[in-house]
């Protein structure tokens, strides 16, 4: 379970770096709030669907570019939710995304949080769905509280756009 839910992550984590590992992520197409994109890695064609914070809170401090990210590594496989954020996260603390009335237990590393039991993963992606707002909330490494909302406008159009990629 911990690599593969590493694979998305890494692929930012490379490109932030400038190794060249994996091709340059294309976009797809947008959809509202969420892009869908595509990037090739040995020989494989991994797709997902982002977006960005509409609002963030504080308003005082650089949060970085954060990103809700839906990843699928191939055709078929189920949709695993990442949060990427621009700042290191604190060891430990938790994260906490909620979709309407359900909210979601994430567990963080470095830059990046997962859902912690997996198999709410797909009831997170559901909840997304059917939702209209994402607010996810974290604390830095410093130890300051942080809270982001993003739009869910799109998200199933871009979802369905990458159940096809190759």
């Amino acid at each position: 379970m911990f690599a593969r839910n590493f694979a998305p992550a890494l692929v930012f984590v490379a490109f932030g770096a400038g190794i060249a590992h994996a091709e340059v992520p294309v976009r797809i197409d947008q959809f509202d709030h969420w892009g869908a994109y595509s990037y090739k890695s040995g020989g494989n064609v991994n797709c997902y669907v982002l977006s960005r914070p509409v609002a963030q809170q504080p308003a005082n401090v650089d949060h970085g570019d954060n990103f809700f990210i839906v990843s699928r590594l191939s055709p078929g496989e189920k949709l695993v939710p990442e949060a990427a954020m621009g700042y290191d996260l604190k060891d430990g603390a938790p994260m906490t995304a909620t979709i309407g009335d359900k909210a979601f237990s994430m567990f963080t590393k470095d830059r990046h949080g997962w859902v912690k039991n997996e198999a709410q993963e797909p009831a997170m992606v559901s909840a997304m769905k059917g939702g209209a707002q994402l607010q996810l909330q974290a604390t830095s490494k410093r130890g300051t509280e942080t809270s982001y909302s993003y739009s869910l406008s799109g998200i199933t159009s871009a979802l369905k756009r990458i159940e096809t990629c190759k």
